[in-house]
């Protein structure tokens, strides 16, 4: 009988093999069988895809076939540079970025129209926004035409590169950060994804990779990955990542060592992403995704910074409700973030490295009653219009006194939740009434007032006549 070694040792001689390079079928992602034994892998076809393109004069060779993550051994017949081995022994080749798909521009003035019609207020910020997300596909789609892009330039400009300006929203809950970024990526019709910085974590705790937020992205697109190298990435409750207060803490080392892991991905570079999420190991494949031209947006509530401004400038501040010096007009939150410096971001705990990376700043007021009031009523999706909706699907008219809408904008001031908190009141102000609308077929109209807030009254049901 023969021993474990000649067994091993037969079973390697008799597996299928690429007769191009002598890889074994453990060793490359496909291997396709042909007539007399003959074999070829699918990094061999990749290489004569190549060769033939160059043949023929092509000034761009076809693009290589990816391999999954496995060990691989360098062909001498081709021009293939080795795998690149990480820390933690996946291996990883290093393939150029694919060029994204140009993307339609759309002038700053037609952003900031179709931001209008679905935030309310924030006017400072709308339009930093709209600037600095015309400004980045401008550059990328002069990434991607460079010779049509070129030639309206002048020779002294021609060979400078503009680099890429991720944006950082600072302001209150409830004051529009998530929808602004969600509504510019409908506006380019891109692909948009958001992520909690609060569930990643460095790489050996437990918790999400930074690579889940790229994934995130390519699950947008559809694992398309020229779209999703176009998309906008927004990182909400950044400023829970900073390191706060004087004593060293194991959650601020957490805090700090997330910011630097996200350095590389905000910046831009090759990465690479498990396509079922997870963290990555060295036996999985992986999805490349190049993440230079991702616009990523930044946004947290950074409680606090206003008030290390204040110290700065020798003004003093309460939260986003804000007393100037005695006798002054009362300062927003707009005049406020103009006195910001970087210095401020870094006493309120992000790391020098981290701000550079978000050169873009904007920040948000909170909302008033009056910008709340405006939110239940004017915006394409006002909640108010929603629920006119649902009432309409049963033949029945809603309608909201004045002073119904006031009672609720003054209540989200009381929670201070903002325009998120409104969604909330109405629920509770008409869940009787949705539970027993559809046993009263003969309701009419139903009327929403103030008295239903206050005084806890059931809405005034009007039957038909």
């Amino acid at each position: 009988m023969p021993s474990d070694g000649n067994m091993s040792k037969a079973n390697t001689q008799t597996a299928p093999r690429c007769s191009f390079c002598g890889r074994s079928n453990a060793l490359v992602g496909h291997l396709i069988a042909g007539p007399d034994g003959a074999n070829i892998c699918d990094e061999c076809v990749g290489t004569c895809q190549q060769l033939l393109a160059r043949a023929e004069g092509e000034e761009e060779a076809l693009p290589k076939v990816r391999a999954p993550a496995k060990r691989k051994s360098v062909n001498a017949n081709t021009n293939e540079e080795a795998p690149r081995k990480t820390s933690d022994g996946m291996a990883v080749v290093e393939n150029k970025p694919t060029p994204p798909q140009p993307i339609k521009l759309v002038p700053p003035a037609e952003i900031r129209a179709v931001l209008d019609a679905h935030v309310i207020g924030q006017d400072q910020a709308k339009k930093t926004l709209s600037v600095a997300v015309y400004n980045h596909y401008k550059r990328l789609n002069s990434m991607l035409d460079n010779e049509s892009a070129q030639s309206g330039l002048v020779a002294e400009f021609a060979s400078v590169e503009v680099e890429k300006s991720n944006i950082l929203l600072l302001g209150p809950t409830g004051s529009g950060k998530t929808l602004l970024a969600r509504t510019l990526a409908q506006v380019l019709d891109v692909p948009f994804a958001i992520a909690d910085a609060t569930t990643v974590t460095e790489a050996g705790y437990v918790g999400e990779d930074v690579e889940s937020i790229v994934q995130r992205l390519l699950l947008a697109s559809d694992f398309d990955t020229k779209r999703a190298e176009t998309g906008i990435i927004y990182i909400d409750e950044i400023d829970k990542l900073a390191l706060k207060g004087d004593s060293p803490h194991t959650s601020r080392n957490l805090g700090q060592g997330v910011q630097y892991a996200l350095l590389k991905i905000i910046e831009g570079c090759q990465c690479n992403v498990p396509p079922q999420g997870g963290r990555k190991h060295p036996e999985q494949q992986y999805v490349s995704v190049n993440t230079s031209n991702i616009l990523f947006i930044c946004g947290g509530a950074f409680v606090g910074l206003d008030e290390i401004i204040g110290r700065r400038i020798g003004t003093k501040f309460l939260g986003f409700e804000l007393a100037s010096k005695p006798g002054g007009e009362p300062l927003g939150a707009e005049q406020i973030m103009a006195n910001l410096q970087p210095e401020d971001l870094f006493n309120f705990g992000l790391i020098p490295e981290f701000v550079g990376r978000l050169p873009v700043v904007s920040a948000l007021s909170e909302l008033r009653q009056k910008d709340l009031e405006r939110v239940l009523l004017e915006p394409k999706n006002a909640l108010t219009k929603q629920y006119q909706k649902l009432f309409a699907m049963e033949g029945v008219k809603l309608t909201f006194t004045p002073d119904g809408i006031s009672a609720i904008a003054k209540k989200a001031i009381e929670m201070k939740t903002g325009a998120r908190g409104l969604r909330s009141i109405i629920e509770r102000m008409m869940l009787n009434t949705m539970y027993q609308l559809p046993q009263r077929p003969g309701t009419h109209e139903v009327i929403i007032s103030e008295a239903m807030l206050l005084e806890g009254r059931e809405p005034e049901m009007l039957g038909k006549n």
